[in-house]
């Protein structure tokens, strides 16, 4: 009878003992919660991405019902306005390229020998007919000062923070969206970014399907971005080699080199 009730008691305590932990874990993941601004949060994510500086390789994937076809991509960016994406393959595309500076985006093609300026208007139409718009492929960052930032919850997923944040933008703001829904980790990784319209209906979504180790950080090395309508149809973004915080020639944002590179 003792023994029995030693080991009650021992049970018990053993019980206590993680209802203690785990009472302890949500309380540091609330307070943890309660600390974060979701605009730095927003701005962190942005930075880890593209770094001071990045250069990557990059394939695009785009998956129709009868057909499916890639494009092999070089990117460079500087700070959170300059970004210069460029098509390396397959011959008939390459040299298409896409050029940001600040709030002003121009495009290449080599097939008609044209450099041509993208209007604010179109900024979210297609590139190069893939589900990514101009400003998606130009890593564009601004939702964070056109929008309005709030965090929506807080959970855990493989021992991350996960944070789920909702971003209205501002009435003057010229995009097309209702508002985003942003799902970032604690280590910075944007793990999916949701785009509604003004009548509050989901229209494209983009997921991470893969996170690797690339120059020593995490990051999302596999990205998928559907319609809702069309959720079979997709475009598929997977990050080849990046390399962050390079020197980069002062020469390379401009329209000289868009059209004739020379990096």
């Amino acid at each position: 009878m003792a023994t029995d009730r030693f080991d009650s008691a021992t049970r018990l305590h053993q019980l206590l003992q993680i209802l203690l932990v785990v009472a302890f874990a949500a309380c540091c993941s609330a307070q943890a919660a309660a600390t974060v601004d979701p605009r730095d949060l927003i701005r962190a994510a942005m930075q880890h991405w593209r770094g001071v500086t990045s250069y990557s390789e990059m394939t695009m994937t785009i998956h129709r019902s009868d057909w499916q076809r890639s494009f092999s991509m070089q990117a460079w960016t500087e700070g959170d306005k300059q970004s210069l994406v460029r098509v390396t393959e397959p011959r008939r595309d390459a040299g298409n390229g896409t050029l940001v500076q600040d709030k002003s985006m121009w495009t290449y093609s080599p097939k008609i020998n044209r450099i041509l300026k993208v209007p604010a208007s179109m900024m979210n139409q297609s590139w190069m007919g893939s589900d990514f718009s101009n400003k998606d492929i130009s890593k564009s960052t601004d939702i964070i000062d056109q929008y309005d930032h709030r965090l929506v919850s807080t959970d855990t997923r493989d021992g991350h923070l996960v944070y789920t944040i909702e971003s209205i933008p501002h009435e003057d703001a010229a995009v097309v969206w209702g508002r985003e829904i942003v799902v970032i980790r604690d280590d910075y990784i944007m793990l999916s970014q949701q785009f509604w319209d003004q009548d509050n209906l989901l229209v494209k979504q983009m997921d991470t399907t893969s996170i690797e180790f690339m120059d020593n950080r995490h990051i999302a090395a596999r990205m998928r971005m559907y319609q809702l309508e069309t959720p079979e149809e997709w475009t598929e973004m997977t990050v080849n080699e990046i390399d962050f915080d390079i020197d980069i020639a002062d020469s390379l944002f401009t329209l000289s080199n868009l059209r004739n590179p020379r990096q």
